[in-house]
């Protein structure tokens, strides 16, 4: 049997280490690649850098939160590569102003104590019953720490620099996945109830 290409795309501060289960699980279903979003610092380039990683055959794209910005612009560059997407927690608008405001903080902290941002962001990125595993939380510290700040920095500005998706839905015509979890305290689950229900999108009900 053919197995299509599946590339991964995780979020801030994440590298291949946040895919390894689904990776695992997904195996003998796909040829599974997790793309490097260390390297850039807007999201247009990110997604070029994305795009050279990527298999020489047409691929499923799957980005979560940075990933899904980045999945995004990939539709825009060269959506005739891609075989299905799905978004996860993840938006198509641009940062608001008070969410710019929040970022620029962070990176202000994180230029002396970005072990400080990640503990602060630890409650938003995990669920409150799961604050309390000490093996989960070292695993997401040690990926985001070993990242480190320059990393952080560009992937920060790369998101602050971001435009609005929402206009070219339209031409995203292949099937579509939209999926987070329902306490998701960055892109809460109101948000994507109102990108599955924008009327912007090219693709069928059926297809998303």
């Amino acid at each position: 049997m053919h197995k299509p290409h599946l590339l991964l795309l995780a979020g801030t501060l994440c590298d291949a280490r946040l895919w390894q289960q689904q990776a695992a699980a997904l195996a003998e279903l796909a040829h599974v690649t997790v793309a490097d979003l260390s390297q850039a610092e807007s999201i247009t380039e990110l997604a070029t850098k994305v795009l050279d990683q990527a298999p020489d055959e047409n691929f499923a794209l799957a980005g979560l939160s940075l990933g899904g910005y980045v999945a995004l612009e990939i539709m825009r560059q060269a959506p005739q590569r891609v075989l299905a997407l799905a978004l996860l927690d993840t938006s198509a608008q641009a940062d608001s102003e008070a969410t710019g405001k929040d970022r620029q903080a962070q990176m202000v902290k994180a230029e002396h104590d970005l072990p400080g941002v990640i503990s602060d962001v630890l409650p938003k990125l995990l669920h409150a019953s799961h604050l309390s595993d000490a093996g989960l939380v070292a695993v997401i510290t040690a990926i985001a720490n070993s990242l480190g700040q320059t990393v952080f920095m560009g992937q920060q500005r790369a998101m602050l620099g971001r435009t609005d998706s929402r206009p070219g839905l339209a031409q995203i015509s292949c099937p579509t996945l939209l999926a987070c979890g329902r306490e998701d305290a960055i892109t809460p689950l109101a948000v994507h109830q109102e990108l599955a229900a924008s009327d912007c999108w090219g693709a069928t009900d059926e297809a998303r």
